[in-house]
């Protein structure tokens, strides 16, 4: 039996996907990894990811929202529109939201408040919150405390932080996304020991294709690209730090997944 594995973030609208995007989905599917949850980071995207996953039911789902980046673009009915589309069945959650001081691409003012009218959608929407957070931890936390008893759930995607930042996560009740810098034997070594901190019924895969190829591959892609297919080689290494089977962390992960979900 193949083991089912969920990859919670798939940026499968990226333009490295526009030659092959179905042949991506079936690779997924043959490696035993589906569904899918597309990651949206705009209005566009998270229009386009919803679109394209409606011709997948139940083997592809979507998030809807603004990720830091691109909140220097929202307007006034930015929000509307991402009420509009979180009522479509493929969408499970409000995100990608959060704020990200590493790369600035848009004010920290401007990111702060349209995370906090994400924060504030999701808890009106009873939906799950898919975040982002790269050295914003104080105010990230800041913003999101006051919302805690609100939210419905939240997952921390992309985790890569430190064990004070999980541990505060983790109280908040937060879940945790694991992706493939835990094989990356140079940056991702600390997250080999944090990963074993994380209870298995907090714990989620991600691939967040096409970026964060896992270094260690036995074969390597030849244009460097990620996908979800490769989400088996990032529960086998997740398996090996837990010191367990990576049946048992497949079946944990995807069940956690569905749950969290609602999938």
């Amino acid at each position: 039996m193949t083991n089912q594995l969920i990859d919670i973030g798939v940026n499968l609208m990226h333009r490295s996907f526009d030659q092959d995007r179905d042949e991506v989905v079936a690779r997924a599917v043959a490696s035993g990894v589906t569904p899918l949850l597309l990651t949206g980071t705009s209005i566009r995207s998270s229009d386009d990811a919803s679109r394209y996953a409606s011709r997948f039911p139940g083997k592809l789902f979507t998030t809807a929202g603004i990720h830091p980046h691109d909140t220097r673009n929202c307007k006034a009915h930015t929000m509307d529109k991402l009420r509009q589309l979180a009522k479509l069945p493929q969408v499970v959650a409000i995100g990608e939201c959060g704020l990200d001081y590493n790369r600035d691409f848009s004010p920290r003012d401007v990111q702060r408040k349209w995370f906090e009218e994400q924060i504030q959608l999701a808890c009106e929407l009873q939906m799950p919150l898919f975040l982002h957070e790269r050295e914003a931890h104080y105010d990230f936390v800041r913003l999101m405390k006051p919302y805690v008893g609100s939210i419905k759930k939240a997952v921390v995607h992309c985790f890569t932080g430190s064990l004070q930042e999980l541990q505060v996560y983790l109280q908040l009740g937060f879940y945790i996304g694991i992706t493939g810098w835990i094989c990356d034997e140079r940056r991702g070594k600390h997250l080999r020991e944090l990963v074993k901190k994380i209870p298995l019924d907090r714990l989620m895969l991600e691939t967040d294709a096409p970026f964060l190829t896992p270094r260690d591959l036995p074969i390597k892609p030849q244009d460097g690209r990620n996908e979800p297919a490769f989400l088996p080689h990032i529960a086998a290494t997740v398996a090996a730090c837990l010191g367990r089977s990576a049946q048992e962390v497949s079946d944990a992960t995807a069940q956690t997944t569905k749950d969290f979900f609602g999938i």
